[in-house]
């Protein structure tokens, strides 16, 4: 059963075509999965064993009679509580929502998923509204790294990328607005993508809609172009919606990086890295030279980004919060509440700059991508710390902004970008993070694909 749960959504498929096991029995592998590490974890804040050997059952008549349903039918997915689906609360980790509603809509990649036959698990933790990059809440308390329980497996798709490394399911739904789907991919050793900007439709929209983005959490680089190809189609409820593209995101995937052209940044902004990871990195980036990468150091030209996302960040917080009852700002985390409280001091012209400085950017960085096919760097400059923790207690960090200055550049450009397991440092896993232009997830992925094809990924010791 164990073996089971962590056979990949392409291995499950073939297994169930060839008839040598079925949906139903994956599931019931997963939620043994759960019913195992959930209580240590805390991965999970809903799960629902009902549906979803429901879903399984009609999955399994549908392999055993006239074929499956879509691209994924019968793979156990989760859904992170951020996206709306229907018959479940989605409470995004916050006391201040009310599970009394009618849940009747799905967000366009749940509507997807389900279209395509996927078998819903549950739906997994998130700090409150997703706001900062690691995984805890007032709602659900603290969601701890399956490398080692002390510590975090950031976030903001923290449960996300705990679910996927203990075989709590093959597909895992992230959402990332200044890191959420990379940062715990770094730090748990799976693999995350962050697509295009608006690639996979969103809805609702939220104050962070204009670069927040949703993506897929697995642990292989193939089911992440699977899931990228199963939850495409265009959604008019979603007002940055790219045009509709069916495109299949497994074409060329193993093609590799011989002859690409990779800028290789060891920073950015001269943000300090621990010379571990730097090492790490750098090897990492050695490695994609052997397969035929061509490979410069080269910085993109980002300076000022981190600062300037750091104030839209605040300020669509701020409009969250300010939206809220006296009673419920006395509900949420105060850290939230100190982090929002200080955009109260950005004025009009502050937050125009901001914008204009996102155009300028956006344009210097694909200028940077006529010259470089791929940008490699480290996805964190710090592997994961204690939980429970704003920032790690042995660093010089004040905020978490502080310590994540190389994933929300990208959300800022709209830049498609992954984070793919490289090493390890005392155990705890370290992140490449491989960047590519707008709408060039097919480079992402193929870099991805070439170095797991070497490097395979590292299971935690718990099974």
């Amino acid at each position: 059963m164990t073996d089971l749960a962590f056979l990949s959504a392409t291995e499950l498929l073939a297994g169930y075509r060839r008839k040598t096991f079925s949906p139903v029995e994956a599931a019931k592998a997963v939620f043994s999965q759960i019913d195992r590490h959930n209580t240590t974890f805390n991965a999970f804040c809903l799960v629902d064993l009902d549906a979803a050997l429901r879903e399984a059952r009609a999955s399994e008549a549908r392999w055993m009679g006239g074929g499956p349903r879509g691209l994924v039918d019968g793979v156990p997915t989760t859904v992170k509580d951020l996206l709306i689906s229907k018959g479940w609360p989605t409470l995004r980790g916050s006391k201040t929502v009310s599970a009394t509603q009618d849940w009747t809509e799905d967000a366009p990649s749940v509507a997807r998923l389900r279209e395509q036959g996927a078998v819903f698990v549950g739906k997994t933790t998130t700090p409150e509204f997703g706001w900062k990059a690691l995984a805890d809440s007032p709602l659900t308390g603290a969601t701890r790294n399956p490398w080692n329980p002390a510590m975090t497996p950031g976030g903001s798709s923290g449960g996300a990328a705990v679910a996927a490394a203990l075989g709590m399911g093959a597909l895992h739904l992230g959402t990332d607005a200044a890191g959420s789907i990379r940062i715990p991919a770094a730090f748990t050793g799976i693999v995350g993508l962050k697509p295009t900007h608006a690639r996979v439709p969103a809805y609702p929209v939220t104050p962070n809609s204009g670069f927040s983005h949703v993506g897929p959490m697995t642990r292989t680089v193939g089911d992440a172009a699977l899931m990228l190809t199963a939850m495409l189609g265009y959604d008019p409820r979603d007002p940055y919606a790219l045009p509709p593209d069916q495109r299949d995101w497994r074409i060329n995937l193993d093609n590799g990086v011989n002859g690409l052209r990779v800028a290789y940044a060891p920073t950015l902004a001269n943000a300090p890295v621990d010379p571990r990871i730097a090492s790490i990195v750098r090897d990492a980036v050695h490695d994609l030279a052997d397969l035929g990468a061509l490979v410069e150091e080269a910085e993109p030209p980002l300076a000022g980004a981190m600062d300037s996302h750091a104030v839209l960040y605040r300020v669509a917080l701020r409009s969250l919060v300010s939206a809220m009852t006296p009673e419920q700002r006395q509900q949420i985390d105060q850290d939230l509440r100190a982090f929002t409280e200080e955009a109260a001091d950005i004025a009009l012209p502050q937050y125009l700059e901001a914008l204009k400085a996102r155009e300028r950017l956006i344009a210097a960085l694909n200028g940077f991508f006529q010259t470089f096919d791929l940008l490699v760097l480290p996805s964190a400059p710090i592997v994961a710390f204690e939980s429970g923790l704003l920032v790690p207690s042995n660093g010089p960090y004040k905020t978490w902004f502080e310590w994540t200055p190389f994933s929300g550049p990208f959300n800022f450009t709209k830049a498609p970008a992954a984070s793919i397991p490289c090493g390890q440092i005392d155990g705890l896993p370290v992140g490449l993070q491989i960047v590519a232009c707008l709408y060039r997830e097919d480079l992402v992925l193929r870099a991805c694909r070439a170095f797991e094809r070497t490097h395979p990924v590292k299971r935690p010791a718990l099974r």
